[in-house]
């Protein structure tokens, strides 16, 4: 499959809590070493209370459009890729689109898990093929990790 879109400008943000692996040494048995062997995964940027995903995906979207010198009114889609929605209904895409200040469009999210950015993408490309949408904005937001950490600190 190709893609008959491109991308134009790109966006990334990360919560500011670190979770390392000395952090889950001290709640279960296990080691750093076990984790990395195993995952490669050395420390994790987690959610925090009073943090949720619709925000980081809010400054990700921004600087994503900075990138590409546009304004969020030029959006006429918004999918994104999420396991971790804030709620069931409205979507987190939804979500983001109020806080982005965008009125008119359509937006949903994908549950594909590992896979869902990747799908986002293709769907995304099909509604810009078929003059479904002029611009779309395309998101991957999780908090896996912050609410692992909620369990674990429960055990």
């Amino acid at each position: 499959m190709s893609l008959y879109s491109r991308i134009i400008g790109t966006g990334g943000c990360l919560p500011e809590t670190v979770l390392t692996n000395q952090h889950i040494e001290d709640i279960i048995d296990t080691s750093d070493g076990w984790i990395q062997v195993r995952t490669g995964i050395r420390k994790r940027h987690i959610i925090t209370d009073g943090e949720c995903c619709s925000q980081l995906a809010e400054t990700a979207s921004r600087r994503a459009l900075a990138a590409a010198g546009i304004e969020p009114a030029a959006i006429d889609l918004i999918i994104v890729a999420t396991t971790t929605p804030e709620q069931t209904f409205p979507s987190t895409a939804c979500l983001l689109q109020q806080r982005l200040g965008i009125s008119g469009c359509c937006a949903f999210d994908v549950q594909a898990v590992c896979a869902g950015f990747v799908y986002a993408l293709g769907i995304a490309d099909r509604f810009l093929r078929t003059d479904g949408a002029r611009r779309a904005l395309v998101g991957s937001e999780d908090a896996t990790s912050g609410r692992s950490l909620k369990f674990l600190d429960s055990l």
